[in-house]
């Protein structure tokens, strides 16, 4: 590693060439004002001059986000001119920008409100006329605001880095310039996959999720028997919007703060995970033993299937006609446990709080009805039950830790834990496959060679003399590899885990931001651990339960016992099973 020398406020320093300028000071104790943060790297073009320096060698002020460091460079984060030009960038941002502050969703996390703090911006300092503002609220997940846009890029760049599309892009020139899809379209125009990455590192409130929290109220105050289920990745993360380290496992916080909100019953979706188990390995060895469509991919990801009903509707019959595990739950709820307690499952209100944005695009789905019932009635992001505890006046680290209601559909094994994080979805599958094929569990349960935070990840396990092949991926840029081996007819796997967002629903776009100003107990290499440290926490639980295999879950044996029959029956293909369709990128104007 090349080591050059420079000097920072006139201390010197070495560190690795090819650092930028904000880099090399971030490593050296120095914190420069910037819309960057975390997020170094998915913007990278320094439009909006709020790093600006003085360094030795350059022509006037840079951008110190983009500059390269070089061997005897002086840079001068504090001098008047730097100061002045930082704090004018700022004011010239907010020039274009809607101020209502107290009415935006982004308050407590705007980038763009934290920088002009710390630059001392100035009120009203060039006002004059502002560009046209497009306000797209026309889908259930995404909403977008360019009367908020500061045309950072960062949206930009994280669909391309993510997941290898461009949806977002910049639009018109100079003053008319805008962030949007292709013509200014509506999201629901446009091929998104609704995941919410965009959303995740808006530095203000132009991306949102679209709050499903008036919903649930409405549903409270009309008298409806309000159940919750919580997905696994949330336990790992809703911690993190009360101050908690990343990766603190807070389950039993969390359920004890949703019986304060209000929910009639609080279950967790690792119920519905062991059910999904259950109907999916079931699918897979009927499909490898009668010739079915191989290779079978997973359906847990909404936003995944979005991107396959768009992109490869020509290969729909290789995704598993199993419903996600929150949907599989809602079904159940209605269908069945509403019957148990005597309530109308008309008057059953389902609200799931889950770590994806997409998620609420999938609860709107016609093929997700039963008897003309969605499934799931509301979705909230890990995000928003933040916002519903801090608004309940919840002191939600003095909570006790309390556990999910003890019911007819509570219990859960550690495969469901797992299926919050990339490759958690195939070991859960395995654990149970491995069991029917062989008649005993696998030696130490675990299969760890589908773990970790790879784009992608393959392994072959021989399962009582049965060759299996697995692959698992996550970003649809690593999807889209295995997706074209398939259509190219060259795929050499009998089953494929695929998730949406990078790292999996641990990283999903509803789950709280991961931002450097707004985390300053926070290490800092957390930025780029942030995903294994929420993986730990759901691998950590796994450790800890007595069950971690879905086919020994003693309520889904009598579920099947007592309702559905046994897995794949033609009433678990009733309530449990979905299908897709083709759908055009977008409609024409």
């Amino acid at each position: 590693m090349a080591l050059v020398n420079i000097k920072i406020e006139g201390v010197p320093y070495q560190v690795e060439a090819g650092l930028t300028i904000l880099e090399a000071a971030k490593q050296c104790g120095y914190s420069i004002p910037s819309l960057c943060t975390y997020n170094h790297g998915e913007c990278n073009v320094g439009s909006c001059r709020v790093c600006l320096v003085e360094a030795t060698g350059a022509r006037g002020l840079v951008a110190s986000c983009v500059y390269p460091v070089n061997e005897g460079m002086e840079v001068t984060i504090s001098s008047p001119k730097a100061v002045a030009a930082r704090r004018a960038s700022v004011e010239l941002l907010l020039s274009n920008h809607n101020k209502e502050c107290q009415q935006c969703d982004k308050n407590e996390y705007c980038e763009l409100l934290n920088v002009a703090r710390i630059t001392g911006a100035r009120e009203g300092m060039f006002e004059g006329v502002k560009t046209p503002t497009t306000i797209d609220q026309l889908n259930p997940s995404i909403m977008r605001d360019t009367s908020k846009c500061i045309l950072c890029g960062r949206c930009v760049a994280r669909c391309a880095n993510a997941h290898g599309m461009g949806i977002l892009g910049f639009e018109n020139r100079g003053f008319s310039a805008m962030i949007g899809p292709a013509e200014n379209r509506m999201f629901s125009e446009s091929p998104c996959i609704m995941c919410g990455q965009c959303v995740s590192v808006c530095p203000t409130g132009a991306l949102m999720e679209k709050s499903d929290i008036a919903k649930v109220d409405a549903a409270m105050a009309a008298g409806k028997y309000v159940v919750v289920q919580t997905a696994p990745a949330v336990r790992a993360a809703l911690g993190e919007e009360f101050g908690m380290k990343i990766g603190t496992p807070v389950t039993g916080k969390m359920a004890a703060a949703l019986r304060r909100l209000g929910f009639k019953k609080v279950f967790d979706t690792n119920y519905g995970a062991d059910l999904t188990i259950m109907e999916e390995a079931t699918e897979l060895l009927d499909r490898m033993k009668n010739g079915g469509v191989l290779p079978m991919i997973t359906s847990c990801s909404p936003g995944w299937v979005n991107y396959a009903e768009i992109n490869y509707n020509d290969q729909l019959d290789h995704l598993s006609s199993c419903k996600s595990p929150h949907e599989m739950f809602g079904a159940i709820l209605k269908h069945y446990y509403a019957e148990k307690i005597g309530v109308k499952k008309e008057d059953m209100f389902v609200v799931s709080i889950m770590p994806c944005t997409a998620k609420k695009y999938e609860a709107n789905r016609e093929q997700l009805k039963v008897d003309g019932l969605q499934d799931v009635d509301a979705v909230l992001t890990t995000r928003e039950l933040g916002k519903l505890i801090k608004r309940s006046g919840i002191n939600f680290a003095k909570l006790p830790d309390e556990d999910f209601d003890n019911d007819i559909v509570s219990d859960y094994t550690g495969a469901g834990v797992i299926f919050g994080v990339t490759g958690g979805v195939m070991e859960a599958a395995l654990r149970t496959a491995a069991f029917v094929l062989t008649g005993k569990e696998h030696e130490g349960v675990k299969f760890e060679q589908v773990r970790g935070m790879a784009g992608i990840k393959e392994a072959e396990f021989d399962l009582a003399g049965q060759k299996v092949s697995v692959a698992v991926a996550s970003g649809m840029k690593n999807a889209k590899v295995l997706m074209d081996e398939i259509r190219e007819g060259k795929s050499k796997y009998h089953f494929i885990e695929i998730m949406g967002c990078p790292g999996g629903c641990i990283n999903g776009g509803g789950q709280p931001y991961v931002k450097e100003c707004f985390l300053p107990n926070e290490d800092l290499d957390i930025m780029d651990t942030y995903r294994e440290k929420r993986a730990a926490a759901l691998y950590s639980e796994d450790e800890r339960q007595t069950l971690r295999q879905s086919h020994n879950n003693p309520q889904i044996k009598a579920l099947y016992d007592e309702y559905l029959g046994a897995p794949n029956s033609h009433k678990a293909h009733e309530l449990l099973h979905t299908s897709y369709a083709a759908r055009v990128p977008f409609v024409e104007k």
